[in-house]
């Protein structure tokens, strides 16, 4: 299979997918040829499938993209902007989960969704170590709260002491308000040497706590838990994450105990217009 195929009996020679090209190797002399790309530009490609999902006449494929793996955008599908703006204000972070595990089935079709995030230069190098077990997220906030009492210990007036003390105090009559009662973590991680690893990671968990809605699954950033694994370099290795990756923030993922009925506003947008 050639580096870009075209079906000749589909393509208009309209030239939308050389325009469209973000690294501007697609070509075309004029009207009356088929696109292409050089053997010497092949390499720049970074598979971003624009060409693809652009041509309305479905006549190209590039290796890595396959049309035959590209559906058609269903126009009945496509949210208005009413549902979508319910849609995106109906998330909530959820503190409060059943006592229910969420399946690996269900986990896998969250992080399978999650993977078309925007990645940098389309690198798409994210890995997802999922924990799961109420045991073992016990023990993450356990040593989580042994890190706020060394905090509150070696620094009793300060600030995150303030912070830290109901946290702990809870913690001691049984209530867990690290990783609440979640039985599954989510971490996803990125290798060291990504530079832009900390935007992709955060663009992936946006994505797939957004796409827990509709499977009735809740989501929250475990803040708490973070602090402590960049606090505790020995907490970060006892969570068994890929070796030379970064990681950004940790998400706990379960199904919500409650459910909500309102909206709750939120404060109104600063906006500087230039």
């Amino acid at each position: 299979m050639a580096f870009l195929t075209i079906d000749e009996t589909k393509c208009k020679q309209d030239g939308i997918c050389a325009a469209e090209c973000p690294r501007r190797i697609i070509t075309q002399e004029d009207g009356k040829s088929f696109p292409q790309v050089s053997e010497a530009d092949e390499a720049y490609c970074m598979t971003c499938g624009h060409c693809v999902a652009v041509c309305p006449h479905g006549a190209l494929s590039v290796t890595g993209v396959d049309i035959e793996d590209c559906p058609e955008i269903e126009n009945a599908l496509v949210l208005s902007w009413d549902r979508a703006k319910q849609f995106l204000r109906a998330r909530r972070s959820i503190r409060v989960f059943k006592n229910k595990a969420v399946d690996r089935e269900t986990l896998e079709q969250l992080i399978a969704t999650a993977r078309y995030a925007p990645t940098a230069s389309n690198a798409q190098n994210l890995q997802w170590t999922v924990i799961e077990g109420r045991d073992k997220l016990e023990s993450l906030s356990q040593e989580t709260i042994h890190w706020m009492v060394g905090v509150i210990k070696a620094q009793p007036d300060s600030a995150a002491a303030d912070y830290f003390r109901p946290f702990v105090a809870h913690w001691t009559t049984g209530y867990d308000g690290i990783l609440r009662t979640a039985q599954t973590l989510i971490v996803p991680s990125a290798p060291k040497e990504s530079a832009n690893g900390l935007v992709d990671l955060s663009i992936a968990l946006a994505y797939l706590e957004l796409a827990a809605l509709p499977l009735g699954v809740g989501t929250c950033w475990a803040g708490l838990l973070r602090a402590a694994m960049l606090a505790t370099p020995e907490l970060v290795e006892s969570m068994g994450l890929p070796e030379g990756h970064t990681w950004f923030y940790p998400m706990m993922i379960g199904y919500p105990k409650f459910k909500y009925h309102r909206l709750p506003e939120r404060k109104a947008p600063v906006i500087h217009w230039k």
